[in-house]
């Protein structure tokens, strides 16, 4: 059994593969950037190993570097976690070629995956069905327009080295092939080192279906049955869960079985998943599920499988890893209730998912599993922005959603901006309780799913209470609110001598009284700091700050000026000083947290004081450029 084991990844993950390491009684170590020299998987591992700066092509990318860590400390084995160089063939070779153990399949099971051109031929071989679509090596905007046409739209254009969403656009009019076809590619090039892409024909109501396979050295491969991962935006998963609604027991053996298959066409060894596409226009039916890809890696997701099977994944990756073949027989496995998870993201749903900057303090969770990378840390705004995954497992569905539910009302994400009332929503919506969903939930339903949250009168008067130091909400006991205020915020202001109080939230006046009623909940989830109050309802966190009766003075894109929505790096510009340019045509596109946004024109004009550049960082609403209106 591996002694030591150096984790070649951050957040969420490595502190995740760190747990079961220390309940194995495996030494671990961490490795770390600048960014995240005080990071909680940093301070948690027995060693941790300082590997370069914070952006990831100088540190987590670098495999060099990890494995001078894994020899500096004496590590005998690299657990590679998700992302970064999880799937990255070359290193986990790398590692095998430098007397390590690599926690993950044969270098050679990657690469026959890795690229899903080739990955979709090998299934065509081994039986396992698939999506109709253009595979050729010809990758000319000429030949690539031509297929798309003969497949007919819509047509999904894929990186065939993606994964992970990323690399992937859906394109519905054929107007639109070539700009999705560039933008595609140049996020392919970036994410992959890769820009070819291949076609696929867009399933019109489609569900993504997975199963979780493991294997070993001693020719063992065991299914542990399917996830439903259909809810989510852009590509990105939102909500998991297992098992997948609506899967009766005979598509649940052929779809368990082809993916059994594909494990063994490429002699895989650990955890690895198996994607699938379900055409669900006539429910679950296995003649309508086709393979789309697989991850040769331990998923995001992993943990709704642990829930309803009782299996640690990451004890069985170590395990199989050191040599030892798979702790269960595919007959001694079985589904045991229901299990959610729901990823929580530092992201502003209410104005287009930008990412938002900031410090987690607070992120209880009683009602489940929490598995995240932060505890009383800010979070970078150069890496993924997930935060956290929340897992919760019912006896049924229904138990399960209105668990997670209940939790996400009351629970005190902050004081960053996240995504909790969008997956709130999400839970609630009549389509999804009722198991009647598919990928394009979240885009039909978006204005009612991300709406800002409108807070109620009892949530303003709270505030007035919070921001003016009252010591007592009426009809409340003294020593009860009093014991609340201290523990939120650390100080005790007197009582304000006018229990009218003039705020700004959401960019609006408001007026709380804070001698009307506003019942002492809401305090019990409200904190105060650098003169801002924090009130949590329905899980959004709301804030306001004592009004000062004044305009800030700023440009405003009702200006024409072309602010920056977030901290980032400039990717593109399309425009250069004197263009003329038409309303919504894109300016130029920014990047942060691996997202892409394109800023576009207001309206018909000229572009002027252009202070952009491609490759510069700015900061969140500096201005880019000002579109002057066309007379």
């Amino acid at each position: 059994m591996i002694t030591k084991l150096l984790i070649a990844n951050r957040g969420e993950i490595a502190c995740r593969i760190m747990r079961t390491a220390r309940e194995m009684g495996i030494a671990t170590v961490a490795v770390y950037s600048d960014a995240d020299a005080k990071a909680l998987h940093t301070r948690t591992a027995d060693e941790a190993v300082h590997i370069g700066p914070s952006p990831a092509a100088e540190s987590y990318l670098v495999g060099e570097k990890i494995i001078a860590a894994a020899k500096e400390t004496g590590a005998e084995a690299i657990h590679p976690g998700y992302g970064f160089l999880s799937e990255n063939a070359d290193f986990a070779r790398a590692v095998i070629d430098a007397g390590l153990i690599w926690v993950g399949p044969k270098p050679e099971s990657i690469e026959a995956m890795g690229l899903k051109d080739a990955a979709k031929e090998r299934m065509i071989a081994a039986g396992v069905p698939v999506t109709p679509g253009y595979l050729g090596e010809d990758q000319s905007l000429e030949r690539l327009t031509a297929e798309a046409e003969k497949i007919g739209y819509p047509v999904l254009i894929k990186a065939v080295a993606g994964g992970g969403g990323k690399g992937m656009r859906k394109v519905d009019d054929p107007a639109d092939f070539a700009a999705s076809l560039e933008s595609c590619q140049r996020e392919a090039k970036a994410s992959f080192g890769n820009d070819e892409v291949l076609l696929e024909k867009w399933i019109t109501s489609p569900r993504h279906i997975e199963v979780q396979v493991f294997g070993d050295s001693h020719g063992n491969v065991v299914h542990l049955f399917e996830r439903d991962c259909s809810l989510q935006r852009r590509h990105q998963k939102v909500i998991e869960e297992a098992p997948a609604p609506g899967m009766d027991e005979g598509t649940r053996a052929e779809i368990c079985q082809a993916a059994v298959r594909a494990a063994k066409a490429v002699d895989y060894e650990g955890a690895g998943t198996i994607e699938f596409i379900a055409d669900a226009s006539e429910g679950l039916r296995a003649d309508r599920i086709f393979f789309m890809e697989m991850n040769t890696r331990l998923q995001v997701e992993h943990p709704v499988t642990e829930e309803i099977t009782g299996v640690d994944l990451v004890e069985w990756q170590l395990r199989v890893a050191s040599g030892e073949p798979i702790p269960l027989k595919q007959e001694e496995l079985s589904i045991n209730g229901w299990a959610i998870e729901a990823r929580l993201y530092a992201e502003d749903p209410a104005k287009g998912f930008l990412p938002t900057a900031g410090r987690i303090d607070f992120l209880p969770f009683v009602n489940g599993r929490l598995e995240t990378g932060y505890e009383n840390d800010p979070v970078p705004t150069i890496y993924d922005p997930m935060i956290a995954k929340l897992i919760v497992r019912g006896h049924d569905r229904d138990s399960a959603i209105n668990s997670l539910a209940n939790s996400l009302r009351m629970e005190i994400v902050g004081p960053i901006v996240t995504n909790s009332t969008f997956i709130l929503r999400c839970l609630e919506n009549g389509s999804f309780s009722k198991g009647i969903l598919d990928t394009g939930l979240i885009e039909r339903n978006l204005e009612s799913l991300t709406a800002e949250h409108e807070a109620s009168v009892e949530a303003i008067n709270a505030a007035a209470a919070l921001l003016s130091g009252v010591e007592t909400p009426p009809g409340e006991p003294a020593e009860e609110f009093t014991d609340v205020w201290a523990s939120k915020s650390g100080i005790r202001l007197s009582a304000a001598p006018n229990t009218k109080v003039s705020m700004e939230h959401g960019g609006k006046h408001v007026v709380g009284d804070f001698s009307n009623q506003f019942g002492a909940l809401l305090l019990d989830h409200a904190w105060h700091e650098d003169g801002t109050g924090y009130i949590i309802e329905d899980g959004a966190t709301l804030q306001f700050k004592l009004f000062e009766g004044r305009g800030t003075g700023s440009a405003s894109s009702a200006d024409g000026a072309i602010l920056a929505p977030m901290p980032g790096k400039v990717i593109a510009v399309d425009v250069a000083e004197g263009d003329q340019v038409t309303a919504g045509q894109r300016l130029m596109v920014l990047e942060a947290m691996k997202m892409e946004h394109a800023l576009t024109a207001p309206f018909d004009g000229t572009v002027t004081g252009l202070e952009a550049s491609q490759g510069g960082q700015v900061q969140v609403e500096a201005v880019l450029c000002v579109v002057e209106p066309s007379e």
